[in-house]
């Protein structure tokens, strides 16, 4: 017989959350929020996972999210376990992934008395989530009714803003009170409304007056109809569309390789390539160098597109355009002439020139992370998503070509932490299997994100460790500092691998360290097995940040 919990906030809550279709739950353990995790768990429609680690818990919740496209909740017990969610929150807020934050807290009058596990949870997120709100407890007068509206409006903001809200559950003692009968509460009836579009006349004369058009496409998910959208303006050679491997956009006229093509401006490519007409889309844009680029070359127009958020990145933004890229590209199409303009063909010069630069460094690089990234963009099989963690994994990502696999990696906020959890997360909810692609510090910081019974057996995890991180001896600056310093504080020097760590979590394990090896683990690393797999390519001994910034001398060669 199933046992439900006999708190009405949580029943409404479930209620509510099948209403509205959000079926998987994370769930941290703990005793605050038992009465979530009891009643969830009995309840056929919801899919509950375990994850110990809240910090992993939440980038957990928010891969499943990013794989499914639809709302997840997740739940903890009060205190510090709360805490432990806000860099996934600050990241879901960043990149529009809607989290529906439970918090299970002490009742209202704990707060400050020095009762355990009691923080001042009520608004703990409010700078990072679209919402922020509290739920009154049982006892308390017009609970229910007060409950269950503001659930109501905490979900549907949760759906109409795609980002995190939070909810914070004071429980009172008993925790463990079950009931065997549900009560029947009001079912719901939303209906989304449309926001109608049309599109400016100013906007349709300010596109067929230019003549030099930039669309720069960040981070987002892949979309058919803008791909098609934006193929049929780079088909004639009407404009430059500029995109990155996480933009998961592909046409053989669209700009991948940025960072090959605006590495070495100076001020006359400046003016050069600068467009009067610049349209950006998605979220943040991987490459400094382009971000540098625009900001110098200070377009006369720039239009943002995105409903949610308009950030003036380029300090040039004259159009806030707050509908869906597709929306706005249909009815711009509709009105615009597609001639071909002489600006495309300044940059294909450039483009054709940069990437046969690039065809022959690789004909000579020895083995190093250049290398790695090159050799692996080829061998993996098109069924894969690719989770890249960031700092040098992201970047090395967008000098390769990786054809039509999509390609996520945490750009809201660009941390470290989070990027095996996300990509665990990703892969429980997804048919295809998953890869990560990490450096050492990435791996290591979010070990817990392998401390989780669900990871499907076609899981891979690719971990190219240079023993620091590499990236402060590539960035300009960091080598400036005195090198123990630069070492110790900054690059994190270690000698740490993963092999004990891949046996604890029951994956199998292979490390290499020469070409030779590396090629040859390769094609056998991608086949069906019981356990998923690590593969630990180790480039200590290369100087790899003198090897990349020897392949972008390469291409400013003449």
């Amino acid at each position: 017989m199933k046992k439900y919990s006999s708190k009405r906030s949580i029943q409404i809550l479930a209620h509510l959350l099948q209403q509205y279709g959000i079926s998987d739950i994370v769930v941290s353990p703990g005793s605050r929020n038992a009465p979530l995790a009891i009643h969830f768990s009995e309840i056929d429609s919801f899919n509950c996972y375990s994850i110990v680690d809240e910090r992993s818990a939440a980038f957990v919740g928010m891969g499943m999210v990013m794989s499914e496209k639809k709302p997840v909740a997740i739940t903890c017990t009060s205190g510090s376990a709360a805490a432990n969610y806000y860099p996934a929150i600050t990241e879901a807020f960043y990149s529009n992934i809607p989290l529906l934050i439970l918090t299970a807290d002490r009742p209202t009058d704990y707060v400050d008395i020095f009762d355990g596990q009691t923080i001042r949870q009520n608004n703990l997120f409010h700078q990072h989530s679209y919402g922020d709100f509290q739920l009154l407890e049982d006892n308390r007068e017009n609970a229910e009714d007060i409950n269950f509206d503001t659930i109501k409006k905490a979900i549907e903001l949760c759906i109409e803003k795609q980002g995190p809200v939070h909810i914070n559950i004071p429980l009172e003692e008993p925790l463990y009170e079950l009931i065997s009968e549900l009560p029947t509460f009001p079912t719901v009836e939303r209906t989304i409304q449309q926001k109608e579009y049309e599109i400016p006349s100013n906007l349709v004369a300010d596109w067929n007056t230019s003549q030099r058009i930039l669309i720069l496409v960040g981070t987002r998910d892949h979309s058919p109809e803008l791909e098609n959208q934006l193929t049929q303006l780079v088909k004639n050679h009407s404009v430059v569309v500029l995109s990155e491997a996480n933009s998961n956009l592909y046409h053989e006229k669209f700009f991948r390789f940025i960072d090959r093509y605006v590495f070495n401006f100076t001020e006359d490519d400046f003016k050069m390539y600068a467009p009067d007409l610049l349209i950006t889309v998605g979220q943040n844009v991987v490459s400094k160098k382009v971000k540098q680029f625009l900001r110098k070359a200070k377009p006369k127009q720039h239009w943002h597109l995105d409903p949610v958020w308009q950030p003036d990145t380029y300090f040039a933004l004259t159009e806030k355009i707050e509908v869906k890229p597709e929306i706005f590209f249909s009815k711009l199409l509709k009105f615009i002439n597609l001639e071909p303009k002489p600006y495309f063909n300044l940059w294909e010069v450039l483009r054709d020139k940069k990437d046969a630069k690039h065809e022959k460094f690789l004909n000579s690089v020895e083995f190093s992370d250049f290398y790695f990234f090159h050799k692996t963009s080829q061998t993996i099989p098109e069924n894969y998503n690719i989770h890249f963690s960031n700092s040098s994994a992201i970047r090395y990502a967008q000098l390769f070509d990786y054809g039509k696999r999509k390609i996520y990696c945490n750009r809201g906020t660009s941390g470290i932490d989070g990027s095996t959890s996300t990509a665990m997360g990703f892969a429980i909810k997804n048919a295809n299997p998953t890869l990560l692609i990490t450096g050492d510090l990435s791996f290591f910081y979010d070990i817990n994100g392998l401390w989780n019974q669900y990871i499907p057996p076609f899981v891979r995890i690719m971990i190219f460790n240079n023993g620091e991180g590499n990236i402060f001896k590539i960035i300009p600056g960091p080598g400036n500092a005195n090198p123990n310093t630069l070492d110790e504080f900054i690059a994190t020097k270690h000698h740490k691998n993963a092999e004990h760590l891949a046996k604890h979590f029951g994956f199998s394990y292979t490390k290499v360290d020469e070409e030779v090896t590396l090629d040859r683990v390769l094609e056998n690393f991608f086949k069906p097995d019981t356990q998923p797999k690590i593969l630990e390519v180790n480039t200590h001994a290369m100087h790899n940040a003198d090897i990349q910034k020897s392949y972008f001398n390469f291409l400013k060669e003449n």
